[in-house]
């Protein structure tokens, strides 16, 4: 697979589950009766992971990059 073709698929499918994700919170709000009585844990619950997972990507990125750096400064 390209860049062209990973960044094509990245810009699709980034939005479309956002919305897959986002849809699936408010079904489970609107139809499980335990998750209405505690909304302070399931909010933060539901912002946790979408910002958990970026993180965990972009740590995971950059590790990768710094190590591809000092990769190239050891062998100079």
């Amino acid at each position: 697979m390209d860049k062209d073709t990973k960044f094509a698929l990245l810009v699709i499918a980034i939005p479309l589950c956002g919305l897959i994700y986002c849809g699936s919170a408010i079904a489970v709000m609107v139809y499980s009766e335990y998750v209405r009585e505690h909304p302070l844990t399931f909010g933060t619950l539901f912002l946790l992971i979408p910002f958990a997972t970026g993180a965990f990507i972009w740590l995971r990125a950059s590790a990768k990059a710094y190590q591809g750096k000092e990769t190239e400064r050891i062998k100079n």
